[in-house]
Formats: C-alpha cells, structure tokens, sequence
C-alpha cells in the first residue's frame, strides 16, 4: 500500500518526524526548536504536510499576514518550501503537495499564493520552475538577485517591504538573520562561531524570533539569511567552505 499524507497538528507533532533529515540517535537541537516553532505557528493557520514516510517529503505554508517573510499583500498564502527527494523524486508526490496547496487556497477564499524564488535557482529555495508550471509568474524583485513569485487568482499581488527590497545594513561584520523554523541552522550556526573565532572574524547571529522581526528584515528571507560588508549575500545555510570564501571577499 503506497503511503499516505499526514498534516501536523497539536495532538500528533510530537511523534511526527519532521521530513528534515538529521541522521542522529539523540533527540537533535534544531529538529526539537522547529517542533516547538511549528507547535506556536500551527493555530495561526499554518500547514505542514507530510507524506507518512522519514523522508524529505513535504509542503509547508501560512497565511502571509502571519508568515515569517518580509512580504505584504492581502489575502495570500505564502509557501515556504516544498521538498521531494531520494527514491520519492518523479512519483506524483510534488504535483500532490502543490495541488493540495492550490485547493486549499481557493477553500479558503484565498486571492492566491506567493514564494520566494531568484534569477538564478538557490539551494534551500523550492524549485521555480515545478512552481512556474502551475501558473506562478514573477511579481516582484529585489536589485539583489531575488524575486517573488505568485499565482493570484484574482489579480491582486503581493510584494516585498521596502526594507527586504534594499538588502543593506550599517554593520560591516558577518551577520545572520536566522529562525527556529529550519533545523540545519543550528549546525550551520555552529559553523559560523567555529570559523570566525579560528579567523579572529566579528560576527553577529541575530534571531529572529517574532513576526514583528520577520516582516521588519531588512533583506529577502525565508527563515536564514547572510550579509557582510553591509551587503546581503544568500538565503543559503553557510558551511564551512563558503564561509571561508566569504570572509576572503
């Protein structure tokens, strides 16, 4: 029998696995931080759903007006990542997810979805192109390499704030913008004090931890972002090699 989808809710999210893969014997410090993040997210309408498997198969979306990005619009949903891999790539599951995510948009009286993409396809970002298929389009961008893209049903269109669309700060130091809602960032942020401190490099990790922060970042964001020299840098989780390369710049 081919398994079934699950959605996460208060009686069942302690014993779900989270899709995010973190091979470890011992209950893992970003795995358990995104338990308790999602357990808070989950009344205000957000949707995690998973296929009943412990693999990276799963959607997971808001209300944009209590989404954690630095995006307004009217009415929208936002989607915060859609994710098929290993032996789960090319059987339906992604067309599922997205097509479940579409419908629940329009039972809802939704004006349409929106995610955030970039003109060249970052890791930790959902697939543009799977996206672009079902009809979402660019509607917004950042002069940074970033954009919004959206499927609206009615003709209204979200945008970024004017804040997420300068993409600087006055702090010239490495500084991370991160939220509990990714478990990888607890090893990348690990990462991050072991270099600077080998490099004798000043850094800064500022959490984001309230949707006020999140709808206030000054750059695009879709739960961890970089900037140095005052300029953002990426949406993606830093190792220890690119990091290295960061700080030669």
């Amino acid at each position: 029998m081919e398994p079934g989808f699950i959605d996460l809710t208060a009686e069942n999210i302690a014993d779900q696995h989270l899709c995010c893969i973190i091979r470890s014997k011992k209950p893992h410090p970003g795995v358990e931080a995104k338990r308790r993040w999602l357990v808070d997210r989950l009344p205000e309408g957000h949707v995690f759903r998973k296929l009943d498997v412990k693999e990276k198969v799963f959607i997971e979306y808001a209300p944009l007006e209590t989404a954690w990005v630095p995006v307004e619009g009217d009415n929208y949903l936002y989607l915060y990542c859609l994710w098929v891999a290993g032996a789960y790539k090319d059987k339906g599951y992604g067309r599922a997810l997205m097509e479940h995510c579409l419908a629940d948009a329009r039972d809802r009286g939704k004006s349409g979805i929106c995610m955030l993409g970039a003109e060249k396809q970052k890791a930790w970002l959902s697939d543009q192109s799977f996206a672009r298929k079902y009809g979402f389009e660019t509607v917004d961008e950042t002069g940074y390499g970033y954009t919004l893209l959206a499927r609206s049903f009615d003709g209204t269109l979200p945008r970024f704030t004017d804040q997420a669309r300068a993409g600087t700060i006055e702090d010239k130091a490495l500084t991370i913008y991160y939220s509990d809602q990714c478990p990888y960032a607890v090893n990348s942020l690990e990462i991050i004090r072991q270099v600077c401190g080998e490099a004798g490099a000043p850094y800064s990790l500022v959490p984001v931890d309230t949707l006020e922060k999140a709808k206030a970042l000054p750059c695009v964001f879709n739960n961890y972002a970089v900037f140095y020299g005052g300029a953002f840098q990426t949406v993606n989780l830093l190792d220890a090699a690119s990091l290295r390369r960061l700080l030669k710049r």
